[in-house]
């Protein structure tokens, strides 16, 4: 965990551990004021998400310098520390401010990596509000953009490193209060914006992590939050229907022409990043033009389409929206475990897909107004996404997670807590789902060229991350071969998924190697039942 700075300690530079310490207070201060901000969400669409988008950003962010400080030890580089942050952002940026977000903290960490002092800082916030600028087609006053850029001003004058920051979050501050008075949406509403409340709240962290004290907290007066927002100030039907968001891998010419793409095709078009990497954002009424323009223009993928009528805020109170978990899984045992653990399952064997709308069935059947979607497949991916693009036509909130196996399927699983709101749940079963390395021992059917050679048929196949790494002859011995190569990576727990048809005391046989030759590293068995491939393994 990052350092606490003692009320009395006053920074003159902003080292890596400073960052690490203002990202975290950063996410805890967004964590307490998200339901707020979402309650006071009215532009440009009033879904009721900023909050909780500009939470994920900046816990993407959190994440990657947590894992650059980790692996660096005692002593982190400043550079890298910074750069990790902007880059995690970029990857986990989530809805219009928090794109916005991503690109202030990488203008930030364009400079920061060059120095941390207070003169440093104010051209990093100069740079930061320049380049989100730039990232918006068509900037609009009252925004995350005008609290920015006020940010930037109010420290132009330079001063050490606390002072600066002071400086910058009490002008944040300030332009907040006067945000209703330059964008009609806000005034009807009686509300801040909600972007800029979620910037203020990063600044307070930053001003707080420099100078040791808690700065005062972000006035609202003469306009407080109404909470909810008022139904008539949320226009019913009016803009685009629905947000797209994604990843993209390009050039920045081919970058260039898809802007003016999709300024053509929507609205509320934000374009971050660089270097070949970018978050595209964009409000459209056709979710697969602005898909399709992003592979005209190189490689999308992390695509998230929401359909707004399925996120829009109610007009009253109503009761927490039931959350359902839709599994795809290769065996009936599984099904019946992943049923116990209360998901609905959809039963698919190896090399036979789901048949027809099966996937979006199962959506249906579960009966629930939030699904979290788990393909356990890489071959499941495309109709994973199609699922989740029809099921929020029909006012479904859907959450796709990208799991490649049934063992990251478990993972997610075993961390499910309806409990939690929506987004939280998705993010640790995200979370744990990519923490599982996974394998898979099959039987070759064929005489066949694979990346670890050429095998021949009733060859034993180790699979680990769906590459072919060990040929055997027996199923025992390849197996204690890819766990030993698996765990030489590290690991604390082994998952064994073993199907009928594999040899008696295969499992225990496995658990007693793992004891055996890899200390300190639990085992877990499962039984898949009829269907399933031989020997599925995960290591968390």
């Amino acid at each position: 965990m990052p350092r606490p700075v003692p009320p009395s300690e006053e920074l003159t530079e902003l080292d890596a551990e400073a960052v690490r310490t203002w990202c975290a207070r950063a996410l805890d201060a967004l964590g307490r004021e998200r339901a707020e901000i979402d309650a006071i969400n009215v532009y440009p669409v009033a879904d009721g998400d900023t909050g909780t988008n500009l939470y994920l950003t900046v816990a993407a962010a959190h994440e990657a310098v947590e894992a650059v400080c980790a692996a660096a030890g005692t002593a982190p580089d400043t550079a890298e520390t910074v750069r990790a942050m902007a880059h995690g952002a970029l990857l986990g940026a989530r809805g219009n401010s928090g794109t916005i977000l991503s690109q202030l903290l990488r203008g930030m960490a364009a400079v920061l990596a060059l120095g941390g002092d207070g003169p440093h800082l104010a051209r990093a916030l100069a740079e930061a509000a320049t380049a989100a600028r730039r990232a918006v087609a068509h900037p609009v006053e009252g925004t995350i953009l005008t609290v920015a850029a006020s940010a930037a001003e109010g420290c132009a004058g330079g001063g050490d490193l606390a002072e600066v920051a002071r400086n910058a979050y009490e002008r944040a501050r300030t332009a907040l209060e006067t945000t209703p008075g330059q964008l009609d949406a806000l005034r009807r509403a009686g509300v801040v914006d909600a972007g800029g409340k979620g910037l203020v709240a990063v600044l307070g962290a930053l001003a707080e992590t420099v100078s040791g004290h808690a700065p005062p907290p972000a006035a609202t007066a003469p306009y407080a939050p109404v909470l909810p927002v008022p139904a008539e100030t949320c226009p019913d039907g009016e803009g685009p229907a629905y947000e797209v968001i994604y990843l993209l891998e390009a050039d920045d010419a081919a970058v260039d022409l898809l802007r003016g793409r999709l300024d053509a095709l929507g609205e509320s078009l934000v374009v971050v990043g660089g270097d070949g990497l970018w978050n595209v954002h964009v409000h459209v009424d056709d979710a697969g033009a602005a898909v399709e323009a992003g592979i005209e223009a190189g490689r999308p993928h992390r695509v998230r389409i929401t359909h707004f009528a399925a996120t829009a805020p109610p007009a009253a109170a109503a009761e927490p929206a039931r959350r359902a978990v839709v599994a795809v899984v290769p065996g009936e045992g599984l099904a019946g475990l992943c049923a116990e653990a209360g998901a609905t399952t959809v039963l698919a064997r190896p090399g036979e897909p789901p048949a027809g709308d099966a996937l979006l069935d199962a959506v249906r059947r579960a009966h629930a107004r939030e699904i979290v979607l788990l393909p356990n497949d890489t071959e499941l991916r495309q109709a994973a996404v199609a699922t989740a693009e029809r099921a929020r036509a029909e006012g479904i909130r859907v959450a796709l997670i990208p799991t490649r196996a049934a063992v990251q399927g478990i993972a997610a699983l075993a961390v499910h807590e309806p409990g939690r709101s929506f987004d939280e749940d998705v993010v640790a079963m995200t979370a744990a789902a990519g923490a599982t390395r996974y394998a898979e021992l099959a039987v070759a059917e064929r005489r066949s060229f694979t990346s670890a050679g050429v095998c021949q048929a009733g060859d034993v196949l180790g699979l680990i991350e769906g590459d072919v790494a060990v040929i055997g002859q027996d199923l025992t011995e390849t197996a204690r071969t890819v766990l030993d190569r698996m765990l030489q990576a590290g690991g604390e727990l082994v998952t064994l998924v073993v199907a009928d048809d594999t040899p008696p005391g295969l499992a225990d046989t496995l658990e007693a190697h793992v004891r055996r030759a890899h200390l300190a590293v639990d085992t877990t068995t499962y039984h898949a039942g009829a269907g399933a491939p031989p020997l599925l393994i995960g290591v968390e």
